[in-house]
């Protein structure tokens, strides 16, 4: 199967991100389709329509993409490293999913010094409010990107995704080679 992250969403949570005109708007409608959810407090550190959809991507439908399925136009918020589609609100972005876990990532990179630069600078404001995840900003590869790039992509597959997969491990940290990475185990 192939699908938009924007049609996974309406097919499997029946939720239609397309009416999301604002934040607002975006973060009222997840709250009545996930209602009592404890998740819902990850909403509140959400400053764009873009994290919100990725929020109900992962929260809804990632575990129930049971078929080979790859899911495209990833919101731009999300994607700080792919380059923007014709629609500039999503990326060049896919990943693969076979039952209910993600194989992999693939995306074209983003070689426009500058827009790479505002990206940066908005990942660095995740950082600064504690968004674990945000990509820190790389100085040398950025002034890389400004002597120039030629358009490239990859795909990344991985053998932890495969152990994940053999394992039934939900979270790719409990199957990683390196214990300072794992979350420590609570007595």
């Amino acid at each position: 199967k192939r699908m938009t992250m924007a049609q996974a969403i309406k097919k499997v949570a029946g939720v239609d991100v397309a009416g999301w005109k604002s934040v607002a708007a975006a973060k009222k409608a997840v709250t009545l389709t996930m209602k009592g959810d404890p998740a819902l407090s990850e909403l509140d550190s959400m400053d764009s329509i873009g994290e919100v959809m990725a929020f109900v991507f992962e929260s809804l439908v990632e575990e129930k993409l049971i078929e080979p399925t790859i899911i495209y136009d990833y919101p731009v918020e999300v994607s700080p490293l792919a380059k923007k589609c014709a629609d500039p609100r999503f990326t060049e972005r896919f990943e693969g999913f076979v039952l209910g876990s993600e194989l992999g990532n693939n995306y074209s990179e983003l070689n426009d010094p500058v827009d790479l630069s505002e990206r940066f600078a908005a990942e660095k404001k995740k950082a600064a409010a504690g968004f674990a995840e945000a990509h820190q900003t790389d100085a040398d590869y950025l002034e890389a990107i400004e002597y120039g790039m030629p358009p490239s992509c990859g795909f990344g597959i991985g053998v932890d995704r495969m152990a994940m997969l053999v394992t039934g491990a939900s979270n790719i940290k409990e199957v990683i080679l390196f214990p300072t990475l794992r979350p420590k185990e609570k007595d």
